[in-house]
């Protein structure tokens, strides 16, 4: 792998958990896949005069060590997989002082036109360029909770209703929202699913309790693992709602499932799926659930859901 970013965790950039927000672990992706692509010859992919760039198709993170205020980070990366118009690109972020893992990307890249999306072929030189970047996965970057199955076929607003999914979320897509095509930051698929968990009360009913000044204990849900699927590109303008539910239960982690749904039309923007944890934020460590609770998180599961 080479390295293909490096800078830190801004104070800015962490939330009430006292670390970085999983919103900025993309952000900092996506820019360091922009210049792996620069690397292999693809040029400023991302650029509002870009002929090609690179659109998402499934983002899978894994999230191993917290990154607190200030600590410096680096990015290095490589192609894992080649295709006709498609790659697959692996990141590795780590803790520049230590070496230590903070995350993992696996990210589903099509190369395709801009403006109106189609497939497009890679450049001439790009297969020569590639070919020293090309890496094995590693053990790390792998799935651990979640499964690379299929896109669930039936993501609906009426089916989110047939399956009494929490409303967690809903708001407008924003001009900051946008790239330089008008087309939502792959950051903001993180970013909004993020600002609205908090209210996911069937899924993590401590937080809550915390939230409602029903217990002291200073609770936070932590995201361990997420795979994004991007079905529909959203402008700015367009309204989202979030619908959410329990899929599973362990020990200490719930599988959650997040369908972020068009109003308008009730079809899916996009679709979620994480492994997440109440965390202790005093003692910096994950939660188990007492009895009482963990009959609320059995009785939250909604068989069948799926991203």
């Amino acid at each position: 792998m080479i390295e293909v970013w490096r800078g830190n965790a801004n104070a800015w950039e962490c939330d009430e958990l006292g670390h970085m927000n999983v919103k900025f672990y993309l952000d900092k992706a996506m820019q360091a896949v922009a210049n792996l692509a620069s690397t292999a010859g693809l040029g400023s992919i991302f650029r509002d005069d870009a002929p090609t760039t690179l659109i998402p198709g499934a983002l899978h993170i894994r999230f191993l060590a917290e990154s607190r205020p200030g600590a410096p980070l680096v990015v290095e990366a490589g192609f894992s997989d080649i295709r006709n118009a498609a790659a697959d690109i692996i990141l590795i972020m780590r803790h520049a002082g230590t070496g230590r893992i903070a995350a993992s990307f696996r990210l589903q890249l099509a190369h395709r036109d801009p403006t109106n999306t189609n497939d497009m072929p890679w450049p001439a030189n790009f297969a020569r360029l590639a070919a020293p970047l090309t890496v094995t996965i590693p053990a790390e970057a792998m799935p651990r909770g979640l499964s690379d199955d299929a896109p669930a076929s039936d993501v609906s607003l009426a089916r989110a209703d047939e399956l009494d999914l929490e409303q967690i979320g809903m708001g407008r897509f924003e001009l900051t929202d946008m790239d330089v095509f008008g087309r939502l930051r792959s950051d903001v698929l993180l970013g909004r699913v993020s600002d609205s968990v908090v209210n996911f009360t069937g899924a993590f009913p401590e937080e809550w309790d915390f939230h409602r000044e029903v217990i002291a204990a200073n609770v936070g849900s932590a995201l361990l693992e997420a795979r994004i699927l991007p079905r529909r590109w959203p402008r700015a303008g367009d309204g989202y709602v979030i619908r959410s539910g329990v899929k599973a239960v362990g020990p200490k982690i719930r599988n959650i499932v997040h369908w972020v749904l068009d109003p308008a039309t009730g079809q899916p923007w996009w679709t979620m799926e994480g492994v997440a944890a109440p965390m202790d934020l005093d003692a910096r460590k994950l939660v188990e659930p007492d009895a009482k609770t963990r009959v609320k998180l059995d009785a939250a599961i909604k068989p069948g859901v799926s991203a």
